[in-house]
C-alpha cells in the first residue's frame, strides 16, 4: 500500500520510499524529511474533494505532499489493538 492510498486519519508505518530512477532527487528528499522505515505516518487532511495537497504527519512533523509524491512512500497499516 502507498501513502496516497491511506484513508484520512488512519495510522500506518513507513516501509520505504520508491526510487523511480537512479539518483532520484524526490525520493532522496522524502527520506531526508523523515519518511524512513519504521516511522509512524498519518494523513491529517486533504485538499477539496479529496484532491491535492495531502497534509501528512510523519513523526511529529507535518508536510504538504502531492499525491504523486505520496504514492512513492510504501506503508504498512497499523493493526488495531
Amino acid at each position: 500500500m502507498t501513502l496516497s492510498e491511506l484513508p484520512l486519519h488512519a495510522s500506518a508505518q513507513v516501509e520505504g520510499v520508491q526510487d523511480l530512477h537512479a539518483n532520484d532527487a524526490i525520493a532522496r528528499r522524502l527520506r531526508e524529511l523523515g519518511f524512513v522505515s519504521g516511522e509512524d505516518v498519518c494523513v491529517v487532511a486533504q485538499g477539496p474533494l479529496g484532491g491535492e495537497p495531502l497534509l501528512v504527519q510523519v513523526g511529529f512533523t507535518r508536510f504538504a505532499l502531492r499525491r504523486s509524491e505520496a504514492a512513492r512512500v510504501r506503508i504498512a497499516r497499523a493493526v488495531a489493538a
